[in-house]
């Protein structure tokens, strides 16, 4: 079975109908079908964040989202440990040239430990370490 990782950009394009990629984001969805996705507590706080000061229903949706993210058996959510926080932030020290977040940081780690190529994003920090960014324009 093919696995992806899924990066805050996913979901929150998803959510968001306002958000430039949304539809591209539902359309490409419609291939995921035998596909495992796999994201963090990170990536799912940093999608919660996002949306934190947005009105109330899209609070409320993104509150939705993530408790059915969590509860899908179809998604695998790793959850936060200091071993992940303390290997991403040596890489986050590493890359003092690059703009990468520590939630990036967390989910290169987390792919590498994984051996995730592939990520549902449009983040071109990825690239930069080698992974295949799955949404382009």
């Amino acid at each position: 079975m093919r696995k992806v990782f899924a990066d805050t950009f996913y979901w929150v394009a998803l959510l968001n109908s306002s958000d430039v990629w949304h539809q591209e984001v539902r359309d490409f969805s419609k291939f995921l079908a035998h596909t495992r996705m796999i994201t963090t507590d990170e990536v799912l706080t940093e999608t919660l964040n996002f949306f934190s000061s947005f009105r109330l229903e899209m609070r409320k949706g993104a509150s939705r989202l993530v408790r059915m993210i969590i509860a899908d058996s179809t998604i695998q959510v790793i959850p936060q440990t200091r071993e992940s926080f303390l290997a991403a932030l040596a890489l986050y020290e590493q890359r003092p040239d690059k703009e990468y977040s520590l939630t990036d940081c967390i989910s290169m780690y987390t792919m590498r430990q994984l051996e995730l190529t592939e990520v549902l994003t449009h983040d071109q920090h990825f690239t930069q370490e080698g992974f295949i960014v799955l949404l382009r324009k």
